[in-house]
């Protein structure tokens, strides 16, 4: 696995059973700049790769997608796939010799992983871990992920959820121009409903909320393309429009970003706290 990233990475490895079918390792990434993983893979080994703290940007077959804290993205052995995360971010890579159940048949792509999965994810990657109990906590991650639902677009609710519901939509694809309006319409429920289930769940209403999952979204991908693409990547209209917003909410601009991430410039503080 090529790891490429402008400081020194972190990277802990925990490993039970290695060598054997039932086996795990755990990889445990950290740095202060983006991290981007990219692999021509010609190895025997299955992995999915989690982040509890950040939206990760995942490609393969050319085709790109955001994963969120609650979920995963799964990639069979001997396939090739780019996983880019932001600064600051802890991110897991999980590698095991046999496919959930579950995921059987999906070469690459997102999967759900379930709280008590993750939780094990966490207490794996801890040294004073009993490695007695590592085969029972290795099925349970397995059986906690579990291929994505896609929202439904007919789907009926009283508006509990439905923030979720379409937060989960728009973390896989940030640049979806779909409005509050048509979300509503989609689900059932008045716009009124819709924003109120938006401050409720996420302490903010649904234009913020979006901005700021385009913008983290943006720092994943600044890595590997220029601003004017990933502009136009998250749904902005314009470069200027998208570096006038990043600036906004950092403090910086993308471009200074990027070159961050290559260790021309120093990190300057975000002015955001999120």
């Amino acid at each position: 696995m090529g790891l490429r990233a402008a400081d020194p990475v972190s990277c802990e490895e925990f490993g039970y059973g290695l060598g054997r079918p039932d086996g795990i390792l755990v990889l445990k990434y950290r740095s202060m700049t983006r991290l981007a993983f990219g692999e021509n893979r010609d190895d025997f080994l299955h992995q999915f790769y989690w982040s509890p703290d950040g939206l990760l940007s995942a490609r393969h077959d050319r085709h790109t997608t955001f994963i969120g804290p609650d979920e995963v993205f799964w990639v069979h052995r001997a396939v090739t796939h780019e996983v880019h995360a932001a600064d600051r971010q802890t991110i897991y890579r999980i590698c095991l010799r046999e496919v959930p159940d579950a995921l059987n048949g999906l070469r690459a792509g997102v999967a759900a992983i379930d709280a008590d999965a993750a939780r094990l994810v966490l207490a794996l990657a801890v040294r004073e871990y009993d490695e007695c109990d590592a085969p029972a906590a290795r099925s349970r991650i397995m059986a906690g992920l579990t291929p994505l639902a896609q929202p439904g677009n007919d789907r009926q609710s009283a508006g509990s959820g439905v923030a979720v519901s379409v937060a989960m939509a728009l973390a896989h694809d940030p640049g979806d121009p779909t409005r509050l309006d048509e979300w509503a319409e989609r689900l059932h429920v008045s716009v009124k409903t819709l924003q109120r289930d938006f401050v409720r769940e996420f302490g903010m209403p649904y234009t913020r909320w979006r901005t700021r999952l385009r913008l983290r979204a943006a720092l994943a991908l600044l890595e590997a393309m220029p601003v004017g693409e990933v502009a136009h990547r998250i749904g902005y209209a314009s470069p200027s429009a998208f570096i006038a917003a990043f600036a906004r909410e950092y403090g910086y601009t993308p471009g200074r970003a990027a070159a961050r991430t290559h260790g021309d410039a120093p990190a300057p503080s975000p002015r955001s706290g999120r």
